[in-house]
């Protein structure tokens, strides 16, 4: 599929999924033991990993402006560049609304949705692991479908996260700040399945 010296793009859209999976999994263990009085360390410290992603980022954005040619259309790299990007930009913004919200305590609909973003963030890492011999993988495709059964699992959990925040009544002030993180760990599951969207397309049209 690509010449020389252009397996750098596969490499660094792995790089970018591995960030992802760093940034869940460290955001999952600042949840599991959550201290609020921590959260402004913790908040810089999942920073730099998002710092690192754009930094892969950066370097694919530069290396799609001055390659004459990429195995590739350029737009396909710079799309699933972004949708990458995104994924670990989705997965900070969830810690730094629980800081905004002044959340005091974590609730298991919360830590079930996160679960399942991390299993959409294995599915990513796999599918661009495989992504360089997608005429050859036997994976890929399954790895497509298994991250849309999950994103769609996610939404369940959203739905029964929110009918519970709504039915159980509670702080007034607390509905608006869980419901703000439960839209953003959502979000999470879409921008996983955006992802593989981008690589489904980009497959269609190179075989």
């Amino acid at each position: 599929m690509a010449r020389k010296g252009e397996n750098e793009y596969f490499t660094l859209f792995v790089k970018m999924s591995e960030v992802a999976l760093k940034t869940h999994k460290m955001l999952t263990e600042i949840l599991t033991d959550f201290e609020p009085d921590k959260l402004s360390e913790q908040l810089e410290r999942l920073h730099e990993l998002e710092s690192e992603g754009d930094r892969h980022t950066h370097e694919l954005m530069k290396r799609v402006a001055k390659d004459f040619v990429t195995p590739i259309e350029r737009d396909d790299i710079i799309a699933l560049g972004r949708e990458l990007d995104d994924i670990t930009d989705n997965i900070e913004d969830i810690l730094i609304k629980i800081y905004m919200y002044n959340i005091k305590s974590i609730t298991p609909e919360a830590m079930d949705i996160l679960k399942v973003v991390g299993q959409c963030c294995e599915k990513v890492n796999n599918l661009v692991v495989e992504f360089p011999n997608f005429r050859r993988s036997d994976s890929i495709m399954k790895d497509i479908v298994e991250i849309n059964h999950l994103e769609e699992l996610g939404d369940d959990l959203y739905i029964q996260a929110f009918r519970s925040l709504y039915t159980n009544g509670g702080d007034p002030l607390e509905v608006i700040a869980w419901s703000e993180v439960y839209r953003q760990l959502e979000k999470c599951c879409d921008t996983c399945e955006h992802a593989a969207d981008v690589v489904e397309c980009i497959i269609v049209k190179n075989t």
